[in-house]
């Protein structure tokens, strides 16, 4: 498959393989990507695994349902291209996937 780039707070990169029928915090968590803390386990519920989508790649992650819209509305550090990484599926289409994590999750 491809790659995607996670990129800490301070700038540092963690590169990963992409794996398909995984969403793009179970990435993070596998490859022990620190900054995505995930503490309900991906059931959109805790708004831990806040990720800052580059603008390029934001229209191909998906739409933002209700229940991710209202956990993202209480981030204190969000940014138009926020999204919760349990809500991104990641497929082919996300080879060269860049997110950055903000300084702190909720």
């Amino acid at each position: 498959m491809g790659r995607m780039t996670f990129i800490e707070h301070d700038g540092t990169r963690h590169e990963v393989e992409i794996e398909a029928d995984k969403s793009l915090m179970q990435h993070a968590a596998d490859n022990m990507v620190p900054g995505i803390d995930a503490d309900c386990g991906g059931e959109c519920a805790c708004g831990t695994c806040h990720v800052i989508v580059d603008e390029q790649w934001f229209g191909k992650t998906g739409a933002i349902n209700s229940n991710e819209k209202q956990m993202l509305e209480m981030t204190p550090e969000g940014a138009p291209t926020s999204r919760l990484a349990c809500q991104i599926e990641v497929t082919d289409a996300l080879d060269g996937l860049v997110v950055h994590l903000p300084e702190f999750q909720m």
